[in-house]
Formats: C-alpha cells, structure tokens, sequence
C-alpha cells in the first residue's frame, strides 16, 4: 500500500529542468511518455487493466469496463518548469485510493476507472487539455493534428511517434459514453484552503477563459542602421499589448490577462523583428467579462499597431466558457466527506471539459504557498494524504 508521497517521490527525476527549475514534461515527450509507461506498471500491479484510447488517454479499468462507469485522474505533462504536484497529485492521489480501498477488501459495484489525459497542460501544442477536447469533440480533429510544437513537428507526428494511429484521432462517442461521473482530485491552484483552514475542498466553478495569439508584421531591419524615425518595429505594439493586458484586467472585475510567452522573428539582438507573436490568456467569471477584456486588448494592439506603421492579426486558439459543476454530485461528494469547504477555481482542468457532457465534481489539496504552474507549488504530506483519504471515500460512495 503506497502513499500519495512515496508515488510522487518515484517519480521526482523525470523530467526535471536545469534551466528553468521544476518540470518540463510535455505531452508525448520523452518525459511524459516515460511517466506514462510507470502509470501503466503501478496499475498493472493493482490488476487493473490498461488501455489507450485512440486520443491518447489512457484508462485503468478496476474490474470489466462498462457503461455508467465512475471515472476518477488527472494528468502528468506540465508547463514548461511547472510544479510536481499540478496534474501528478491527481493521479498518484487515485492509485493511492485504490491502494486504501482494496486494502480494506472493497470492490466496486459499477465500473470504475482511472484515467491519465493527454496533454492538458497546452505546454508542447499550445492547446489545453487536448486530450479530453479531442475525446468530447470540443477540439476538431484536423484543427488538433495540424498544431505545431516550437520545433516544428505536429500533433499528427507526435501522436504517430507514441504508436497511435493520426487518422483515429477525433471525437470518441464510444469512449465518452463509458463515464458516468467523473471526479477529479487537484492541488489547489491558489490560496483559497489555506484562508479556510481547510486541507481539502469541493470545486464549485471554473473561469470563463481563453488563449489569443496576436502576431504584429513590420519591418525587419539593421538595428544601427536604420534610423529610429524609419523604422516599423512590431516589439513596440507587442509592448504595448503587454502593458494593456494589465490596464484591461483590473478594469473588468473579477479577470485576469496575463502575457507569458512573446516570440519576435528573426530574434536576433542586432535585427529589428519583422514579426512577434504574442500569446495572451484572458479570464474571468462569465463569458461576457472574459471577452470585453479580450476585446479591450485587442483595440489597444490594433492602434498600437497602427501608430507604428505595422499590421496585427488575432487567433483565438482556445476558448471555453465558465463552468459550473453538477451540484447534485457536488452534494454527494460533501456528504461522502462529512464536512469540505466550497470554492471556485480560476485554472482550467480536463473536469471543466468533462462537465458539458457528464456530471463532474473536483476536490482540491491545500497549497500552502498558492503558487502553481512554478516550482514552489507545494502541498504538505499530510494534506496529500487527507486528499487521498477524501478521494477513497468518495469513489467507495460513488460505487459502492
């Protein structure tokens, strides 16, 4: 019978990052394949059967797989440095339950399994939660095998490369007919347990949120020779949005904008970019606050673009709308608990995808820090183990 720690602690070599600290494992590389044949062994040894579906998820099946089937996991790639327990803890957290409860002789009366999606994160492809996207339709297939990483390969190739078949990828009717319910268990993404006291809470909604490229085209040049009168540089533009994803942000209550990823074209420090990608993440509570912030910014980089003599275009490269989850599994997920605080949520998570199609409930882990998506994320033993506690409990309601 292992604990959430020690599963963790097996695998904190995989995938560690000298430059940028923490983890960079990304959906089907090295890393991340590596972690998935371990998920794959450590369910073998619990007799549950693994399979992949044609998407890449891969599925442990306690018993003979069904319909109506209780479903509980997470994922294992990460942002590129991400934190050990965003995604990990989920899923080492439901070996663990399964640990506990056939511990104490327990089988389930329905179908459970555990689940390990593909590529949530968005770190490799840019798109988040791919996998579970790919699984409910939200993404088409031809939109998801076309994406390229930054080394130029695509989804088709990588998922080729992992021994899946790119013509199979697309919505899975038959797949997505299996869940029943789905629950699953994360490091809280913030502070809010910790302001409660509370080592684990039940997620009530997900932020309206999207992911925006805006890519500015001037005038690649001589960084000496060309005056600063003649120039059509796009890094001023792209500055500009930066500083407007701030301004729009905290004039929408309740919204984020954040910009962590700028690429200029050639990127040479002696060449004026001919061209600058630019990613924005927007949020917020509702859709119409998420796209008036979006909206905001938008105007902002159309003018900045303008006033230097250069050309912006805008993709929206994901988007979905908030979430709020089953409140009748919610219930039943406090009454398995006894007593679990409440609290919304502004990451996004394959449960949000889930929840258009299935009922969905979340439990968070306290972090004391409320860092994520950065190496100081953090959640104490003891919490880590409360959550699995609280997840046995759960899935033995849910399926006893």
């Amino acid at each position: 019978m292992s604990t959430a720690t020690e599963l963790l602690t097996a695998i904190k070599d995989v995938g560690t990052d000298s430059a940028r600290g923490g983890y960079s494992r990304h959906g089907f590389e090295a890393p991340e394949l590596e972690l998935r044949e371990w998920f794959t062994a450590e369910a073998g040894k619990r007799g549950l059967d693994v399979e992949v579906d044609r998407n890449g998820n891969i599925w442990a099946w306690w018993g003979a797989p069904g319909p109506d089937a209780l479903v509980t996991g997470s994922h294992l790639d990460s942002v590129p440095g991400g934190g050990a327990f965003d995604g990990p803890l989920g899923v080492v957290s439901s070996l663990a339950a399964v640990d506990a409860l056939q511990a104490k002789g327990f089988k389930p009366g329905r179908p459970l399994a555990l689940m390990v999606f593909a590529e949530e994160e968005g770190g490799r492809f840019g798109v988040p939660c791919l996998g579970s996207r790919l699984l409910t339709g939200a993404t088409p297939a031809e939109a998801a095998l076309a994406l390229k990483d930054r080394s130029g390969d695509t989804f088709a190739d990588a998922v080729k490369a992992a021994g899946l078949d790119p013509s199979r990828v697309g919505k899975d009717e038959e797949a997505l007919s299996r869940i029943g319910r789905f629950v699953e268990l994360h490091v809280e993404q913030g502070r809010g347990l910790v302001d409660l006291d509370a080592p684990v809470g039940v997620a009530t909604s997900i932020l309206a949120h999207g992911r925006w490229r805006f890519r500015f085209t001037g005038e690649g040049n001589h960084a000496g020779a060309t005056p600063m009168t003649s120039r059509h540089d796009p890094m001023l533009p792209a500055s500009q949005l930066v500083l407007s994803a701030r301004w729009a942000a905290s004039s929408v209550d309740g919204s984020r904008a954040t910009v962590g990823r700028i690429e200029p074209t050639p990127g040479g420090t002696n060449v004026i970019a001919s061209t600058v990608d630019v990613w924005l993440d927007a949020r917020a509570p509702n859709d119409g606050r998420t796209r008036s912030v979006v909206e905001r910014i938008t105007a902002a980089a159309k003018q900045a673009a303008r006033d230097e003599g250069c050309e912006v275009t805008v993709t929206e490269e994901s988007y979905g709308d908030a979430v709020h989850f089953d409140s009748e599994l919610r219930d039943e997920v406090v009454s398995a608990l006894g007593k679990a605080p409440a609290l919304p949520t502004g990451a996004g998570h394959d449960a949000g995808i889930l929840a258009g199609h299935v009922p969905t409930a979340m439990l968070f882990v306290r972090n004391p820090t409320g860092v994520s998506h950065a190496p100081a994320e953090h959640a104490e033993p003891a919490d880590c183990e409360a959550g699995v506690e609280a997840l046995a409990k759960v899935l033995e309601k849910l399926v006893g």
